[in-house]
């Protein structure tokens, strides 16, 4: 067999700066080693060598990024590796399972080499879902960080002022921003009484979830925190916490507007905005995860294997175990399972599901993912069909989730 005959498989080891190759032939046999800057002029050549050396995929542990943008480009399948997969697959050439650069470009292109018959090359999204993706993640990590610094004001206030902790529903909220800031200490409090926290609070347009005698009672009868010069010095880091969230609270309202233009533009927008209590943040979450590549999930159940409300089933010998399924997308599940869990609120399926299933024992999140997989039915027939939801015409479906109870 000549050279121009050998099958080639390769391994690309991604970081930050620098990329380690690895091509090995249909025997495992090293062909090439390398390793590319993360630049322009790195990517061409890594395209050029593996064009060069006949490699028609290669390997790798992420699904994004101007590595796999180039690759595509190129015309080379790409096929996606978990790392947690990847870390199974040292074992069998090192026991120690050490791990280095070169060593993981050599295992991904081995193991490609050995086990690719059964991994799918990755199917791309189109541009505008790929966009819509990256503002939908990062608003969730601007949520995730605001949630983080609310709990690290809430830790710095149990010490300094505790009557704020708990005052109103989210310390993070408008109204508790702007009474942290108006009263940063327990001796800035000392002016509030009850018909003045009344007046603030008409002024503030707060929309008297409680009462404002329960609100005063709750800020005198609480620990008296600290007070004095200390307490006038330690109001810089409330305030600064504050600053923190409320920039965030911005740029949060911002990408919101900006995720409702990009979902508006998409052309399947209509199909996750269709259905029950999904709003613009939630169908365009839904969207961004699942994509607009139909190729990517041929049937139901890899969608739902895909967002882990498939369990997944363990069996050897006389031992049977229907267990919670780990790997999946992590932001796909969430997304699907909080959509599930609120259907329950304005669909009378939903209602009466997740009454059964509570009665029967299931606790609210594996109801969830019960009723979740049923949703990703329903869900995958109108992706498919580029049809919005039609409560009419897919009942019939709400009916096919026993299985995974």
């Amino acid at each position: 067999m000549t050279e121009q005959e050998t099958t080639r498989y390769g391994g690309l080891d991604w970081a930050t700066d620098e990329h380690a190759v690895c091509i090995v032939d249909d025997t495992g046999v090293v062909i090439h080693e390398f390793v590319i800057a993360h630049t322009a002029a790195g990517l061409r050549q890594l395209v050029d060598t593996l064009s060069r050396r006949g490699v028609p995929r290669v390997a790798i542990e992420r699904p994004d990024g101007p590595v796999v943008d180039a690759l595509l480009e190129a015309g080379v399948g790409v096929v996606v590796v978990a790392p947690r997969t990847v870390k199974a697959f040292r074992q069998r050439y090192a026991l120690s399972g050490s791990k280095s650069d070169r060593g993981d470009a050599y295992v991904l292109a081995d193991c490609l080499r050995s086990d690719g018959h059964r991994w799918p090359s990755l199917q791309p999204d189109t541009p505008a879902t790929k966009t819509l993706r990256a503002n939908v993640r990062a608003r969730r990590d601007l949520v995730d960080t605001r949630v983080a610094v609310a709990n690290q004001l809430r830790a710095h206030l149990l010490i300094n002022f505790p009557g704020l902790v708990g005052l109103f529903s989210d310390l993070d909220g408008k109204t508790s921003r702007r009474f942290i800031r108006r009263f940063p200490t327990p001796d800035h409090a000392d002016w509030i009484t009850e018909k003045r926290l009344d007046n603030w609070l008409r002024a503030a347009g707060y929309n008297a979830k409680r009462a404002t005698v329960d609100l005063h009672a709750h800020l005198t009868n609480a620990a008296p925190g600290t007070r004095g010069p200390d307490a006038h010095a330690r109001a810089a880091i409330t305030i600064a916490y504050l600053d923190v969230i409320e920039a965030l609270v911005t740029q949060i309202a911002a990408l919101d507007k900006h995720i409702a233009a990009l979902l508006d533009a998409h052309p399947d927008a209509h199909i996750f905005t269709s259905l029950p209590r999904c709003g613009t943040i939630r169908a365009a979450t839904l969207l961004a995860e699942i994509g607009d590549c139909r190729a990517r999930f041929p049937d139901a159940e890899s969608l739902a294997c895909l967002a882990g409300v498939a369990p997944s089933t363990r069996a050897s010998g006389r031992h049977r175990a229907v267990t919670f399924r780990w790997t999946s997308n992590t932001r796909l599940r969430n997304a699907i399972c909080s959509f599930a869990g609120d259907t329950r609120n304005d669909n009378e399926w939903a209602a009466t599901r997740y009454r059964e299933l509570r009665a029967a024992g299931k606790r609210h999140p594996h109801a969830e993912r019960i009723m979740a997989r049923t949703w990703t039915q329903i869900i995958w027939r109108c992706w498919i069909d580029r049809q919005p939801y039609n409560p009419t015409l897919h009942r019939g479906r709400l009916h096919h989730d026993q299985a995974a109870a």
